[in-house]
């Protein structure tokens, strides 16, 4: 069986499969994913942020280029991601090099937005130090006047990232701490799989 820790011999068969079951069992957002990058001291941070899919083996996630994400990962485009489905007692780690995705990607996703998070993309100067909320409200009520009739285009500083998986860590929760761990790495066009101790 694809969700079958013993028996999936492709990771992102059986990523979709776990996260097919999240999807029923988590409370809130069962896509959201832990995403690690570093700053050009090497100090590296941490935030949720949600998939937006998966593509060719790629984990597809959308952001403000002017982030600091955004910056880190265009300066050292590798990233590790971590999901982690407390309902289901799981947990997958992705780690990978990262990718831009194509302008027509960053447009079709972003036209699905609602139109408050479309303006707001536009309002928020993402990572930069905020000097009051009204003065985010006030930039917010600025771009709703400009963007009041017809459509809200995309920033050109708005896109998103793809991380191809080489490695990811399927965790299962064990009796007495005797936990499942398998890995598979990337081996050509292939993947190589091996058991972990707890």
């Amino acid at each position: 069986m694809e969700h079958d820790l013993d028996t999936a011999e492709d990771p992102i068969a059986l990523f979709n499969a776990w996260l097919g079951e999240a999807k029923t069992s988590e409370i809130n957002d069962p896509n959201a994913m832990a995403l690690a990058s570093v700053d050009s001291d090497g100090m590296p941070n941490v935030r949720m942020v949600l998939l937006k899919g998966v593509e060719d083996g790629g984990f597809v996630f959308f952001t403000n280029f002017g982030s600091a994400k955004g910056r880190e990962l265009l300066a050292n485009p590798k990233a590790a991601l971590c999901f982690h489905w407390k309902s289901l007692r799981r947990q997958v780690r992705v780690r990978g090099a990262v990718s831009q995705v194509t302008d027509a990607a960053a447009d079709a996703y972003f036209a699905t937005r609602p139109r408050g998070s479309r303006i707001g993309a536009w309002a928020s100067k993402q990572s930069q130090p905020l000097e009051s909320r009204f003065a985010l409200e006030k930039a917010v009520a600025a771009h709703a006047a400009k963007f009041a009739l017809g459509e809200v285009p995309r920033p050109e500083w708005w896109s998103g990232f793809r991380i191809a998986a080489d490695e990811m860590e399927f965790w299962k929760d064990g009796k007495f701490r005797l936990h499942h761990r398998v890995t598979f790495r990337r081996s050509g066009e292939s993947w190589e799989k091996a058991r972990l101790y707890p």
